[in-house]
């Protein structure tokens, strides 16, 4: 059975006689994306900004979002779509670039817990007129269960747009919403490793000694000449210790939830459901009946029809046992009379144990 490609200067060719239609579209393609490559690589580009040259699906990636930015959204202010299968109000919220829904069921979720709210971001299932899709779920620690207290679909990501969203969730009583800290790349000097690692452990600590931790740490790293480092912790500084409270990222009495798996996880699984981006109402029908299946769940299992699995230990487990060990070190210091440069230093030695855990 023969097989073969020619290139015949524009016209690509595919012949076979036992593949299906589409891969002489398909094999045409990746003999283009070879063509343009090979030309960047044998081009009198300079070797950098070959390295920086975009990949071909990051360019159709980019296009793509543009052009379903630019698409009418055509969405109703009404609809059974808006409603819950319980015949409830789902949708809350709507204008040209944002809609929310949630049903009275997750506001009432959103109410009672509120002490660790996770959220997340998908792309891969926003409809085509729209840019991302944005969960919010909470844990009801009596259940030991994850339940998704909001929707929102985002059609672009402009800050005015994210700005509404957040001052909606808010009006629905979100009391606390953690950040996790970012994390930069740092390189194969050790020490700025360990400083670094120290730097991204600070929310588990007591956060009386943060800022003198992390002058500590900008003392040692001026010495030794770290200038990318050093403007990592500026940004830090600024970031972190200057326009968040620092009660917003600090988990030091609350050392339950230390990862965003509960969002990414439901995130994975509607990505699953949609191999290909869904229209707007078939990605509504699919909210609305994991609402409806979440009140089910939340209903069987605080009458006691479902039994509740008991959680195995994990980090977080790791962690608090650790914190537990250094407050109680801290209270016989205090006790002691003990200098505050002897607590600072015991807190230090508290973020580099955590690299044995994290």
């Amino acid at each position: 059975m023969e097989e073969n490609l020619v290139i015949d200067k524009e016209i690509l060719k595919y012949n076979s006689s036992h593949n299906h239609p589409e891969n002489e579209y398909d094999v045409s393609l990746s003999i283009m994306k070879h063509k343009i490559k090979d030309g960047i690589e044998k081009s009198s580009i300079p070797f950098e900004m070959r390295l920086i040259c975009p990949e071909y699906n990051s360019i159709k990636s980019q296009i793509l979002r543009n052009l379903n930015k630019k698409l009418s959204s055509n969405i109703p202010s009404e609809s059974e779509y808006y409603k819950t299968k319980r015949v409830e109000n789902f949708m809350i919220f709507k204008n040209f670039n944002l809609i929310i829904f949630q049903s009275p069921f997750q506001a009432k979720l959103f109410w009672e817990y509120n002490d660790d709210i996770f959220v997340d971001g998908t792309f891969f299932i926003a409809p085509k007129f729209s840019y991302q899709i944005f969960i919010t779920r909470t844990y009801v620690k009596e259940l030991d269960s994850f339940y998704t207290i909001s929707f929102a679909i985002l059609k672009n990501k402009e800050q005015e747009t994210y700005k509404k969203l957040f001052e909606k969730l808010k009006k629905m009583l979100i009391h606390k919403l953690k950040k996790k800290l970012c994390y930069n790349e740092v390189k194969n000097d050790n020490n700025i490793f360990i400083y670094y690692k120290a730097i991204s452990n600070l929310p588990f600590i007591n956060p009386e000694y943060i800022f003198d931790i992390y002058v500590i740490i900008k003392i040692k790293s001026i010495k030794n000449n770290y200038c990318q480092f050093l403007k990592f912790l500026e940004y830090f500084y600024k970031t972190y210790l200057i326009d968040y409270n620092m009660k917003i990222w600090n988990y030091y009495n609350n050392i339950e939830h230390i990862t965003n798996n509960a969002s990414e996880s439901l995130n994975n699984y509607l990505n699953n459901l949609f191999p290909t981006k869904p229209s707007f109402y078939e990605l509504i029908d699919k909210l609305n009946e994991l609402e409806h299946l979440s009140y089910y769940d939340y209903q069987r299992k605080i009458r006691g029809i479902w039994k509740i699995k008991k959680r195995a230990i994990n980090k977080a487990n790791e962690i608090s046992v650790l914190i537990e060990r250094y407050k109680s070190i801290e209270a016989k210091l205090i006790d002691a009379k003990c200098d505050r440069n002897n607590i600072i230093n015991l807190w230090f030695n508290c973020l580099t144990d955590f690299n044995n855990i994290i």
